[in-house]
């Protein structure tokens, strides 16, 4: 097959060395052109240099944030490719139950003046706890279980032409989670296509000829991943909305915007995009829940800025003065968001902040001895082992 339309492979001479001592090469894929791409190029690359070390692909399943055709076009390349298709899930609920989980934890957590302010249901561009937790962190749990005492290469369609963060990723780079003791692995993520544009990924679809996800085909996204991806243009939020198949988790997604009163992205409420697949009590529902939003984050203004949350929160105790200002604002919030909470009274609230900055001290403190005798050193080491 001649490929010469299309940039050569990013590589790097460690990562050359490992392929030539056969390191397996697992390929996350999604569904998405850039991934199909990364597949098909890795395979003829590994072909053409003799590698025969394990190969296979690997997918994260978000449940039903996903587009419905998204596996079952991971099981097309799969097939096509000739290569093993690994399958990982949250054990304990899909992306949508990771967020209505954290509302909840999260309203126990204001609660119990665990917070100082309201925290979002939602991933953000800053916390992308659904790629971190639900993607990155269950195939490497897998991987590393699955190759013992090797140096694993995982690779991904990263280009540089998709944001600025991806501009300055490196070709080659460790990746702590798979590193292991317990299984005596390490490795590294590999991002070969790099140097790619996204017409080369879809004419390259076109040279293999291998069929787009029909989210950039039937519905004209620009990208896949989530049907509503917090990371989602306006654009892209609204073709998906045209999908039928992903209205009921749009709804859903929208139930949590209101209760919750936090929009599914800073400068944009889900609810705004498709209101005319909502039901009226929805529509009344949004209407309330950006009234909340508004006035919460007024009350919350007032909360003076040295008591904030920081690495390390709580690292300040509160004047009297503030803990009456606090014990009312705290008031308020909970009206707004109908919460049932504790820690309202000032002398409560600095006898919680005392409580809290005394075990954030406790956590601080290292106690390590003056002079270690050889025995002694020892006995110390069990103990940190631990």
């Amino acid at each position: 097959m001649n490929t010469t339309a299309f940039p050569a492979l990013e590589t790097t001479p460690l990562l050359l060395d490992l392929l030539a001592k056969n390191a397996p090469v697992v390929i996350g894929v999604s569904g998405g052109g850039d991934s199909d791409v990364t597949a098909f190029e890795v395979m003829r690359y590994l072909d053409s240099i003799g590698h025969t070390g394990p190969r296979l692909l690997i997918h994260s399943d978000l449940g039903r944030v996903e587009w419905r055709a998204s596996l079952p076009q991971c099981e097309l390349l799969a097939q096509r490719l000739g290569l093993e298709l690994i399958v990982v899930r949250r054990e304990s609920g899909d992306m949508m139950d990771r967020w209505l989980q954290r509302y909840r934890d999260n309203c126990q957590r204001y609660a119990e003046l665990l917070c100082v302010k309201m925290i979002l249901p939602w991933s953000t561009p800053s916390m992308r706890f659904c790629t971190s937790e639900l993607k990155t962190a269950l195939i490497c749990r897998d991987l590393v279980a699955r190759f013992p005492g090797q140096t694993i290469i995982s690779a991904a369609g990263l280009r540089r032409d998709e944001s600025p963060n991806r501009a300055k990723a490196p070709t080659l780079a460790v990746q702590t989670k798979l590193s292991s003791k317990t299984h005596g692995t390490n490795g590294y993520s590999w991002y070969p296509l790099l140097a790619w544009t996204k017409q080369q990924v879809f004419d390259y679809h076109a040279f293999v000829d291998f069929p787009l996800h029909p989210a950039y085909t039937q519905y004209q996204t620009t990208r896949v991943s989530c049907c509503f991806c917090i990371l989602g243009s306006l654009h892209d939020l609204i073709a998906s909305a045209t999908c039928p198949e992903n209205h009921d988790i749009y709804r859903e997604m929208v139930d949590l915007e209101i209760a919750s009163s936090y929009s599914f992205q800073s400068d944009q409420w889900l609810g705004d995009v498709a209101p005319h697949l909502l039901t009226a009590s929805q529509i009344v529902g949004l209407k309330l829940a950006k009234w909340r939003a508004a006035h919460r984050d007024s009350i919350e203004q007032q909360i003076p800025f040295h008591l904030l949350y920081k690495k390390g929160w709580p690292t300040v105790m509160p004047t009297r003065a503030e803990a009456i200002l606090l014990g009312k604002i705290r008031q308020r919030v909970a009206e707004i968001m109908q919460l049932s909470i504790q820690y309202t009274d000032p002398d409560q609230i600095l006898e919680r902040y005392a409580e809290l900055m005394a075990k954030s001290e406790a956590k601080r403190i290292v106690v390590k001895p003056s002079r270690i005798l050889p025995v002694q050193q020892n006995l110390w080491s069990l103990e940190e082992a631990v």
